[in-house]
């Protein structure tokens, strides 16, 4: 006697699906389900699982399943079974297995609808991952350099023509056969930047354009030897400028505004306006390059984490950054967003006031954390002690640069949600009407018995009121707006 059910069923897409199963004779009702529900659990190993239709066949069980009825056919007869057993036995066995083969056949069917929904979600996805990274093929191989031709722009990488040493490899100017001029970045064996970073480092950079973003050109791969190919940007970086006692002189307020506002926006690209949004997690003076007519363009995304258009934060226990420019939830907890870019961004922007380093802020013979030292002046109404000397005699720019002081408080504060997005950011750069909200405390701050003097901040506050009273008189334009603003959302 042949112990099999079959049933069919609708699946998706409207298509009805018919299955069949079947045991032994020998074998009792509990027995018969625990063939059957072995079969089942091996079917992930089974070079058939995920195929349209399925003929799987055990010893004392086998079971199928098709888009077609196939009930017309015999099923291949098992083995010759020993003799049933009989009696009150064999009456109790042949009654399980009415009841319990066709609930069997039930959840055979059930199975068989999910492993045919998932086989069409897989490919689904595997369809959109192919259609993504062809694109992302056929852009690589239109920016792939071959290596003879590197090695020759850059005189074999010769130390004559090295710019400088970044945080995974030395990077070299080069010049290519067509005479224009390159940065390469030659990528450390032992850099720890592995293939997710150097694809992200490609493939990203390449869709990013804007004007304060240094271009990738291109790639070489060689081996072991991986290659990035940059825009060269002649004027080097901005440490090299701010840092330096003589360098620092040609770095006015006007050019110092522009770099500050140019670098703003660029992050605002990054996070909001680009294709894909990106938080850069080492925003600092050196990773800012200076062109020909001094305008700053970010470099190195190469430690970019890449966000969907809806992931603002995340959290990592590979930190990659540089201490000082580093918001404190993401030095300490691995904790990133938007914010913390806001924070080196404050960083930088206070130490492009003060020409000095964050680590390393002069007060006359000591040596202070610029972070407190600006908040100490702050509320004690001696902010101008922060300016670079070299600023403090440009007449009539008081207002602009306490105002760039202000906002830079306002990024480097501890609590991450008090501080404002780079759109409200680019906003109270370019809006001087805009009133700014008090700023709390900074992050690392060092002394903590320092009450707010807000008889100072109000005088500040009055200082420009009357200012903008006066820019009000000279552009009909211009108007005030008293309200204060947290957070800002781009369109």
């Amino acid at each position: 006697m042949r112990k099999y059910a079959s049933n069919n069923t609708q699946g998706p897409d409207f298509q009805t699906i018919f299955a069949l199963v079947q045991c032994t004779a020998d074998l009792s009702a509990e027995s018969c389900i625990n063939c059957l529900s072995a079969g089942y659990r091996s079917l992930p190993t089974c070079p058939c699982y995920g195929k349209q239709g399925l003929n799987f066949r055990m010893p004392s069980c086998n079971f199928r399943y098709e888009t077609y009825s196939f009930f017309d056919e015999l099923p291949t007869e098992a083995p010759p079974p020993p003799p049933p057993p009989s009696g009150k036995d064999g009456k109790t066995a042949r009654t399980v297995i009415i009841i319990v083969v066709p609930t069997v056949t039930v959840v055979i069917l059930i199975v068989c609808i999910s492993v045919i929904l998932m086989k069409r979600r897989k490919r689904k996805k595997l369809e959109e991952i192919q259609s993504i990274h062809g694109d992302d093929i056929s852009t690589a191989e239109s920016l792939q350099y071959d290596f003879s031709t590197i090695r020759a722009a850059t005189d074999n990488f010769s130390s004559a023509n090295k710019l400088g040493q970044g945080g995974f490899g030395p990077v070299y100017k080069g010049k290519l056969p067509n005479g224009e001029e390159v940065a390469v970045k030659r990528l450390s064996a032992d850099s720890g930047q592995g293939d997710l970073e150097f694809k992200n480092e490609v493939l990203l950079v390449a869709r990013l354009q804007h004007r304060n973003l240094v271009r990738l050109l291109g790639f070489c791969l060689d081996g072991t030897e991986r290659l990035l190919v940059y825009e060269f940007v002649p004027n080097a970086s901005l440490d090299h400028f701010l840092f330096d006692r003589v360098k620092r002189r040609q770095l006015d307020w006007e050019r110092r505004s522009k770099i500050i506002g140019g670098v703003a926006k660029g992050i605002l690209y990054l996070h909001e306006d680009s294709r894909l949004r990106i938080i850069h997690r080492d925003l600092k003076a050196s990773n800012v390059l200076i062109d020909e007519e001094m305008n700053p363009k970010i470099a190195d995304f190469g430690m970019a984490r890449l966000f969907t258009l809806d992931e603002t934060q995340g959290n990592t226990s590979r930190i990659v950054g540089t201490y000082g420019y580093m918001a404190p939830e993401y030095a300490m907890h691995g904790q990133f967003s938007v914010k913390s870019d806001v924070f080196s961004f404050g960083v930088l922007v206070l130490e492009i006031l003060s020409g000095q380093k964050t680590t390393c802020f002069r007060n006359g013979e000591s040596v202070e954390d610029l972070l407190s030292y600006a908040w100490t002046n702050w509320h004690e109404g001696t902010a101008t002690n922060l300016i670079d000397p070299i600023l403090r005699g440009s007449s009539g720019l008081a207002r602009d640069i306490m105002r760039c002081i202000h906002i830079a408080l306002l990024c480097v504060q501890e609590n991450v949600a008090d501080r404002p997005t780079m759109a409200a950011v680019v906003l109270m750069l370019s809006s001087l009407s805009l009133s700014l909200p008090l700023p709390s405390g900074p992050a690392y701050y060092t002394q903590s018995n320092i009450s707010p003097e807000i008889s100072l901040i109000q005088e500040y506050n009055t200082r420009m009121s009357e200012s903008n009273e006066l820019a009000k008189s000279k552009s009909v334009r211009s108007s005030r707006n008293e309200g204060s603003i947290t957070e800002l959302y781009p369109r």
